[in-house]
């Protein structure tokens, strides 16, 4: 799977200290809904990702701390 991350997306991921890693993972392993017709909800161990999946390759669109 190849992931792309939003400008927004790198700048919260920097912010709030989660690597590229840990994206992957909680979009591979954690829980997911849908929030939108087109965009997915990630939640793993202490992080949020949403991203909308295309051709098979996730576009993150933020990333944030679970509370």
């Amino acid at each position: 799977m190849k992931l792309t991350l939003s400008e927004h997306a790198l700048e919260q991921a920097r912010e709030r200290g989660i690597s590229i890693a840990e994206i992957r993972k909680t979009i591979q392993m954690g829980a997911k809904h849908l929030q939108h017709p087109n965009k997915l909800v990630a939640d793993f161990m202490h992080i949020c990702v949403v991203y909308r999946n295309i051709n098979n390759n996730a576009y993150v669109i933020t990333v944030m701390i679970r509370t």
